[in-house]
């Protein structure tokens, strides 16, 4: 019998968390509990396969715990926050996390969400013997697709899987350009919303800094003004 899913949840309110734990663990998953960001960091190790993360924590905060979290764990993260505006979901994107639920929330869309996100990060550390066919290059920078890993220099790069099949979907399609909406509703894989436009551009940032693209002329992933991105 396969072992449950393992999803840790950070939040200062015990009420919250027991919600959390009750509806988690009636899916079958296994739930661990956090009372603040410091704590969730101190327990984010190899057998947490997700991270539900308040933002609003005394001491560190989600988004520091999340970007803790990220030196050592590619385990997708999703905030809970009363806080929804963009420039709180860009700050979420940027220290590292993967998605964002604003507070009051339904428990099928809390449910979805998880769903969502093991199943996209459990398909990125899916490791399959490697086929000679299967790894793209682009100039010093290398794809193993059947090993999914990124390497550049012969240096292994730690790319979250959202960064990952962002870089993915560009270069198994080269010169092709993808609006932010059709990378959202391929990576995401659910319909995009007006709100999504910032979620994309942080994680291609993001990824642009991991892959070392330092200026848009030697850049790999090429901005096409208006449109989108491409890799040539």
């Amino acid at each position: 019998m396969p072992q449950p899913h393992t999803i840790l949840i950070a939040d200062d309110d015990p009420q919250i968390r027991e919600v959390l734990r009750i509806l988690l663990e009636n899916e079958g998953y296994r739930v661990l509990e956090a009372e603040d960001g410091t704590r969730a960091v101190q327990m984010a190790n190899d057998t947490v396969d997700l991270l539900i993360l308040d933002v609003m924590m005394p001491g560190l905060n989600g988004y520091r715990a999340c970007a803790e979290i990220r030196k050592t764990s590619l385990a997708p993260v999703i905030f809970l926050t009363a806080k929804a505006q963009d420039a709180d979901k860009t700050m979420g994107f940027a220290s590292g996390g993967d998605d964002y639920l604003a507070k009051p929330f339904s428990a099928s869309e809390l449910l979805a969400r998880v769903k969502a996100a093991l199943r996209r990060y459990l398909s990125y550390g899916a490791k399959t013997a490697p086929a000679e066919d299967e790894r793209i290059t682009l100039g010093d920078l290398s794809i193993d697709v059947g090993q999914n890993q990124v390497s550049r220099r012969g240096e292994e790069l730690q790319l979250t899987e959202t960064e990952y099949r962002i870089l993915l979907l560009l270069a198994q399609n080269r010169k092709k350009i993808f609006s932010v909406q059709n990378i959202y509703e391929s990576v995401w894989q659910e319909p995009y919303f007006y709100s999504a436009n910032n979620t994309v551009m942080v994680h291609v940032r993001n990824l642009r800094k991991k892959i070392g693209d330092t200026g848009e002329a030697n850049a790999i992933i090429k901005t096409v003004w208006g449109r989108g991105y491409r890799i040539d």
